[in-house]
């Protein structure tokens, strides 16, 4: 296969309107917790990205059919599983394969789960997972693959040691199929952990304290029982990708049904930046010609902008955040508190002359505004490949993007969707898959 590039022609104005795919997030768990049900799903607004793709093929390998009926629908039917039909090829391409541990559990009693992989943005400890499971009567055993198995699925008081976003939607799932009460306690609470509950209740499940820290879900009630329809909402990551493009080009730029109630910590941390957005509707303006000063705190003190779990600002947001300091007037400190290795891509922007200096793993200031020049960059991971796009459409110059099946796996043919404000992206290389990406 050959490598895929972006070339990109910075300093070009965007304009019109763009609609956020379906949350990446929301669709992976939500398609393998489809597998608790025996009768037909159909899943709607499902992002077509190599990381759904790759869950296709890993449903696939499990016995269940998965099949494109539109762009962006999928038609799921798992009347048999074999829960030991999981590729670890495929398993080790994306973190989300471990999220079939749960229903094939409930499904099956067992299954072997090879080493799940994903973004290298840090340790991404699985503990959290286990300790929920073994909580809810599956034992786990490692000799490179993790064994697990369970008699009775019952329910149980739990304590997440953190909040972890795929650790609580793997309890989720499994809590569904439990028998008696399950209480989540100190769980995720991210839109797309609200969307997957959503999914389940449509299944048959009762849950209570969706969008709250703790979750209780009534077990024994069948699941699935008639075939389901379920819409997956919008990728609030990624409208924070378009505010942050709209800003560094100094476009205006319209985000379509934006899913505007989940973005109060997300236009927050963007006003620090003194990016605004003004809200109408169902969709979400960001002004063109913005001042992009950077607030300082109270008293003339240097402000900080930091990443927390939800409902605080996205991790997942904070690549694009830099970038877009790097072109505010100001100085800002970034604190990345949840991924060691996620502020290591600022090399790059430095490279383009952003005056970043990296603090440690966790922190970076930026001052700014810097006149940012085209470069040959490498992504390394799908958010830090996303910010690197948005560096090169601001820079002046072309600039050469490697490696962006990182940014595909996460953003839908993102390069034919801003071509369609005025960016000029081509993307050279291997062709998408048919019919896919």
């Amino acid at each position: 296969m050959t490598a895929v590039q972006y070339i990109v022609e910075g300093g070009h104005r965007l304009h019109g309107s763009i609609r956020p795919s379906g949350n990446k997030n929301a669709a992976l768990p939500i398609v393998a917790a489809s597998l608790l049900s025996s009768k037909p799903v159909r899943l709607t607004n499902v992002p077509r990205i190599r990381d759904l793709e790759t869950l296709v093929e890993l449903l696939r390998s499990v016995g269940a059919s998965a099949e494109w009926t539109e762009r962006n629908t999928l038609d799921i039917s798992a009347p048999e599983l074999k829960p030991d039909g999981l590729d670890p090829a495929l398993c080790v391409r994306i973190r989300a394969s471990i999220l079939l541990a749960a229903p094939l559990l409930a499904r099956c009693g067992r299954v072997t789960l090879p080493a799940p992989g994903g973004d290298v943005i840090g340790r991404r400890r699985l503990d959290t997972h286990f300790l929920a499971m073994t909580q809810l009567g599956v034992g786990v055993t490692d000799d490179g693959a993790y064994q697990m198995t369970v008699d009775r699925i019952v329910g149980a008081d739990v304590f997440l040691d953190e909040p972890s976003v795929t650790g609580t939607e793997n309890a989720l799932i499994l809590a569904a199929a439990a028998e008696g009460t399950t209480i989540l306690r100190n769980a995720a609470s991210e839109p797309h952990v609200q969307d997957l509950a959503h999914f389940l209740v449509a299944l048959g499940s009762r849950i209570e304290g969706i969008g709250t820290n703790t979750i209780t879900v009534y077990g024994g009630r069948p699941l699935g029982e008639t075939s389901v329809t379920h819409e997956i909402g919008p990728d609030h990551i990624e409208v924070g990708s378009f505010i942050g493009l709209a800003a560094v080009t100094h476009s205006e730029l319209r985000v379509v049904d934006a899913g505007v109630e989940h973005l109060r910590s997300t236009l927050m941390g963007f006003e620090r930046l003194g990016i605004r957005c003004r809200i109408e509707g169902r969709d979400l303006i960001v002004p063109g010609d913005q001042e992009l000063a950077i607030h300082k705190d109270f008293g003339g003190h240097i402000p900080k902008l930091e990443d927390q779990p939800w409902p605080a600002f996205p991790a997942d947001t904070m690549s694009i955040a830099i970038v877009a300091a790097t072109q505010c007037d100001g100085v800002i400190l970034i604190h990345e508190k949840m991924f060691e290795s996620r502020l290591f891509f600022v090399d790059r922007l430095i490279g383009m002359g952003a005056n970043i200096v990296l603090c440690d793993p966790h922190r970076c200031i930026v001052s700014g505004p810097s006149a940012l020049r085209g470069s040959t960059m490498e992504s390394p991971d799908i958010r830090a490949g996303m910010a690197m796009l948005l560096a090169a459409l601001c820079a002046r110059g072309q600039s050469t993007i490697n490696n962006v099946t990182q940014i595909e796996r996460g953003y839908e043919r993102i390069d034919e969707r801003l071509n369609a404000l005025g960016a000029h992206v081509t993307r050279v290389g291997d062709r998408r898959p048919s019919g896919c990406l």
